[in-house]
């Protein structure tokens, strides 16, 4: 079982659990799983809107490379269809967000994509799906930024759901490469630094920056970068003062935004960081977008751990198994 499969599947697993908590009180959530969590998939575990968004990204994906090279211009029409025909299905029946639904149907109706998107939207929407883009292999680090910031900036077109996505899936990246846990938030915070300047333009074209109240790129993207920033300064106090039993979105935020879904799950890896089981758990029981949360929770978890990261009879009884299968063992 590698990495690749241990992370996707633990997108998935964390999905599940925090689905059909997500809009429970933090007491009631507590009155039922205790403080640390539910620590087993619920006896039918179906999952969101989050892990069939991160399929259609994986189809996307593959379809891009099926065409020689993942590109902006391979990848963006496949990640527009794949995404209206999601918005579509008869399965997109999981509460989906508002914002990706508002920019599915302005694509549906024609409407090129940086025209579509949501521009003042950050929600978490443009993150949690963005997994697919740091298993895949055969890309740059400079390709897997771009691919990033292009999946969430069709639907969400802050400058922060940009940056947050980015920043998602390098995590998942690095934490595949072997960078330790402990060396997370450092190497987070270092390149929020040095990629405060850097609009991607061969990803995002020269549109989606001009917006109300900026005069270039590079003001337009260092917005995003500064407020990812903030959002993981101090994390680790946070571990060693709230410690194993708070609510997380006391830590990280609620996760309704991007960048607050990145690090409230962070938050819950640094509490357990050989533990997955106990992350994706203490990231479902949490106040605010629990399966979100728990979905990033369990993708950085799964590309920490590998193998022994799952119990072996969760692989069987996930929603979306075969597609996911699928998508791994291409990948793996």
């Amino acid at each position: 079982m590698s990495k690749v499969k241990a992370s996707l599947f633990g997108l998935a697993f964390g999905d599940a659990l925090g689905y059909p908590i997500e809009f429970r009180t933090y007491e009631e959530i507590v009155a039922i799983h205790g403080t640390r969590g539910p620590h087993d998939l619920p006896q039918r575990p179906l999952v969101s809107d989050d892990t069939q968004m991160t399929l259609a990204v994986g189809d996307a994906l593959e379809l891009a490379r099926a065409a020689g090279r993942v590109s902006a211009a391979t990848l963006e029409p496949h990640l527009s269809r794949l995404f209206v025909e999601w918005s579509r299905s008869p399965e997109n029946d999981r509460a989906p967000g508002n914002t990706c639904m508002a920019a599915c149907d302005a694509l549906a109706r024609g409407v090129p994509w940086w025209q579509a998107t949501v521009a003042g939207s950050k929600g978490c929407g443009a993150n949690m799906r963005v997994a697919p883009i740091a298993l895949v292999p055969g890309l740059t680090e400079d390709d897997r930024a771009g691919a990033a910031q292009l999946q969430a900036a069709i639907t969400h077109g802050h400058p922060t759901g940009l940056a947050a996505s980015e920043l998602t899936a390098l995590t998942v990246r690095w934490l595949l490469d072997g960078l330790p846990v402990q060396e997370l938030l450092p190497a987070l915070r270092a390149r929020c630094g040095s990629q405060r300047a850097v609009y991607r333009g061969d990803w995002l074209g020269d549109h989606l920056w001009r917006q109300p109240m900026t005069d270039t790129p590079e003001t337009f993207i260092a917005r995003g970068w500064d407020e990812c920033l903030a959002a993981l300064t101090g994390l680790e106090d946070q571990v060693r003062h709230l410690g194993p039993d708070a609510d997380p979105c006391a830590a990280g935020g609620a996760g309704w935004i991007a960048e607050e879904a990145l690090a409230t799950a962070l938050y819950c890896l640094l509490l357990f960081p050989d533990a997955p089981v106990d992350v994706v758990a203490r990231a479902a029981a949490s106040s605010g977008d629990s399966d979100s949360i728990a979905c990033l929770a369990g993708a950085f978890a799964g590309a920490a751990a590998g193998e022994s990261a799952w119990p072996s009879g969760w692989y069987e009884r996930i929603e979306y198994r075969a597609n996911l299968t699928r998508l791994a063992t291409a990948w793996s």
